[in-house]
């Protein structure tokens, strides 16, 4: 079994291809995303403080019912 088909979708769990599919799909949240990346690149784990900012500006759950945490949205920004 490869990377790819691992979990869900390719994703660890249902959970973390939710958020990521938000993210990735909404444009607003895309940017948002975008944004707090930037705002702390070249910390140390930037993409945990990233994340943390994140997850201050969102609602508690996707519109799909899928809570959003630190570790989704880490996961959903890799290669962002």
């Amino acid at each position: 079994m490869n990377a790819k088909t691992k979990g869900y979708q390719g994703h660890k769990n249902y959970n973390h291809w939710n958020v990521s599919l938000w993210i990735h799909n909404d444009e607003a949240l895309y940017n948002m995303a975008k944004a707090a990346i930037n705002r702390n690149r070249g910390k140390k784990d930037a993409r945990y403080a990233a994340a943390y900012d994140l997850l201050a500006l969102l609602p508690e759950k996707t519109p799909d019912g899928a809570p959003y945490s630190v570790t989704s949205i880490r996961a959903a920004m890799v290669g962002m």
